[in-house]
């Protein structure tokens, strides 16, 4: 683990990444319970990948179900520092065409049930998410798929809804009057999470159908969708290939310094249960003495201003 790793989640399709070398599947377990599946660590072209399976081998859990804390921490405590999200969608534009890729960088959370921050049980942080996407990810990400020969959208907003069922036609033409462009069930809270690990995110979607909107499309369905999902893949398969080994080995961006401001808890008040638990995140800012304990003052204390504690109070 001396060495970066470039963290990739497979959503529908993808449940293995081939090419790896000295591959070893690893089970992580972490203070939000298990993964999804045991984590692919190997190596590709040279770097460190951290391979994990969104929905198991085999597709055993429904988005509902997924436990994105443990997933996220599980990619940071194996030595990832960036996050490529591949995620099958339904497009929400006629533009944006059955098979066509999406590189996303806004998304509008319509979850219900889903956990969506490390945070709680006596610490709190407050992480910006005005821009969730890595910048730098993202340009890679676009790079590497317009090499492909296959139609790239740059930019966009990925709805996430809660599933596991589709939209009805009702609920589709509802948020295609919001202007967002991709309809997913997978990425929130995943990106929020990835920020608050301080990983550099960012989503490469495959636009499978036209969700239940587009009137000369037939309405979507798993057979539909699986059979564009197949064809997406590959072409997915090709822009790992090609961005893995054009990912920057340090990063340039703001990613890897997000929580500095954000956490908002004096370390006087810390829960020691719950220090403990958060030290992957907390321990660069926040180390602890002897004892265990947070220092009371000192340059990890969050710098407050009266702003954000009026806003967030």
């Amino acid at each position: 683990m001396s060495d970066p790793a470039i963290g990739i989640i497979g959503g529908s399709g993808l449940y293995e990444l081939e090419g790896l070398t000295d591959v070893q599947w690893q089970k992580v377990r972490t203070p939000f319970g298990d993964p999804s599946d045991a984590y692919c660590v190997g190596r590709f072209a040279g770097r460190r990948v951290v391979f994990l399976p969104r929905h198991g081998r085999g597709h055993r859990i429904t988005p509902s179900e997924l436990n994105f804390r443990a997933n996220i921490w599980g990619l940071r405590f194996l030595g990832a520092q960036w996050v490529i999200s591949i995620s099958a969608v339904g497009s929400m534009k006629e533009a944006i065409r059955p098979l066509d890729l999406v590189i996303p960088d806004q998304f509008f959370d319509a979850t219900r049930r889903r956990v969506s921050s490390f945070f709680g049980d006596g610490i709190v942080a407050h992480v910006g998410m005005a821009e969730p996407v890595c910048p730098d990810l993202a340009r890679a990400l676009e790079k590497a798929a317009s090499q492909t020969g296959t139609t790239v959208h740059r930019g966009g907003t990925y709805i996430c809804i809660e599933g596991p069922q589709f939209s009805t036609k009702a609920e589709s033409r509802i948020y295609r009057s919001w202007g967002v462009d991709v309809i997913g069930m997978t990425n929130m809270p995943e990106a929020k999470l990835a920020r608050e690990a301080e990983l550099c995110y960012a989503t490469l979607a495959l636009a499978t159908d036209y969700d239940v909107w587009h009137e000369s499309h037939e309405p979507v369905s798993v057979e539909a969708v699986v059979r564009n999902l197949m064809k997406n893949v590959e072409a997915a398969r090709d822009v790992l290939c090609r961005v893995i080994p054009a990912i920057a080995p340090t990063r340039a961006c703001g990613c890897p310094s997000l929580l500095r401001s954000a956490v908002i808890t004096s370390p006087k008040a810390f829960p020691p249960a719950t220090r403990k638990r958060l030290g992957l995140l907390l321990d660069k800012y926040f180390p602890t003495n002897r004892t265990g304990r947070a220092p009371a003052a000192g340059r990890a204390r969050p710098r407050t201003s009266p702003r954000s504690a009026r806003r967030h109070g």
